[in-house]
Parts: structure tokens; sequence; C-alpha cells
């Protein structure tokens, strides 16, 4: 499976582990089972990378933990995961990007088109801030490696470091809109509420009285 764009369009690279139960979304479990926590997981990434699809004249690469299965649609390059903590993983995803860089991961399966549409005669870097104080996106218009290496991954202090990297370098930052990460059941409602005809809300519909909210979340996201 190969993307085909001009050599100086965006990369838009999609990191993610294969949702595999137990390995996935651990912080759902309880509530939900490891399979259910898992089948929310394979939700979000399924439709994270369909709009990533709709994103014109880019290259689409997948940057997996895992076995690509057949939640992946046609249209991406995979690249393996490298052994390391999350931020040796994501500068070598950017060191392979070659070329002007947008990363976004599984967990925000909300983001639009729109947001992923970069202009870089404006901006140098690009950021996406997380409600948990992470990042749900980083662009970077020449990629660098070492902007990345030794941020402190998971912390509520993640997104705020990284983004004093971009200013210290003397990058000019195109600011993205906070988005809400799923990682726990209350995160999966609120996520499942602002895109009622995802895959995602569908199958959070599913778990609607394991997520603790009665039939209440079919209401709101039907």
């Amino acid at each position: 499976m190969t993307s085909q764009a001009p050599e100086s369009a965006t990369t838009l690279l999609v990191i993610a582990k294969q949702p595999v139960p137990g390995r996935v979304k651990t912080r759902l479990v309880p509530p939900c089972t490891h399979e259910q926590a898992a089948a929310l997981a394979e939700a979000a990434l399924a439709d994270t990378l369909h709009t990533v699809l709709s994103v014109p004249a880019c290259r689409r690469v997948l940057v997996l933990d895992g076995s690509p299965g057949p939640w992946l649609p046609p249209g991406f390059d995979i690249l393996p995961q490298r052994g390391g903590p999350l931020d040796e993983r994501l500068a070598d995803a950017f060191a392979a990007a070659g070329g002007p860089a947008l990363l976004i991961g599984m967990d925000t399966p909300q983001v639009t088109r729109g947001l992923l549409t970069v202009d870089w005669s404006t901006a140098d870097a690009v950021f996406g801030p997380a409600d948990d104080g992470g990042f749900w996106a980083l662009g970077l218009h020449v990629p660098d490696p070492a902007l990345l290496r030794g941020v402190p991954m998971s912390t509520a202090g993640t997104g705020a470091i990284q983004r004093g990297r971009l200013l210290a370098a003397g990058l000019r930052i195109a600011d993205l809109p906070r988005l809400r990460d799923v990682d726990t059941a209350a995160d999966a409602v609120a996520v499942a509420r602002q895109v009622p005809r995802s895959r995602f809300a569908a199958r959070a519909r599913e778990l609607a009285a394991v997520l603790g909210e009665g039939d209440s979340i079919l209401r709101e996201t039907a």
C-alpha cells in the first residue's frame, strides 16, 4: 500500500498501535473489558485514517506498532515504530518523512480534514494541544528530530514543554484548536457526542451502558 503525492507535499503521519485487547486504551478498563476497549480504539483509528485519506495532495504514512488489519484502508505507506520511548519514536517518524510533515495520533477521531491542511507559507511548525496537557498534532516544515528527543511524554506538562521547544528554536507556530484525547470512559462519551455519525460514536452507542451513560448517549449521538 503506497500513496503518491508531489515531493513538496506534506506527509501526514499517523502514529498508532494495532488495536489488540490488552495493549490499547487500557485506561478504559474498567468499566470496559480489554476487548471493548480495543473495539473503541479500532473505531477511533479507522475514523482517523479515513479523515487523513480525505486530505488531498499529500503522502500518508501509518507509523505502526504491530501489524495492519482490516481497519486499514488502502492509500497508506506503513512505517514500523522504532524501539525506545515515545519521544524517540516520534523523532524517528519525522526523520523518515524527508520533508514537511504533520503527525497525529489515533486518539482524536473528531479530527477534521480542515485541521490537517497546513499552510507552510505562514508557519514553520504546527501545534495542536490536547485537553490532558499533551498534544494531538505536531507539524514541522523542516523536520528536526532533536526538537522531540528528550521531551517527557504522557505528563500534564508535555504539551507546554514541546511547544516551548518550538519557540526556543525560533519557529513560527500555527496553533490548532485544543482537542480531547480518548483515554477514559468520560472522554469516550464526550468525543462520541462531538462526532455522532462516526464509527467511534457507533461503537460508543453499543457500549453506552458500559460507559456509564445508560441510553442518554444513544439519544444525544443519534
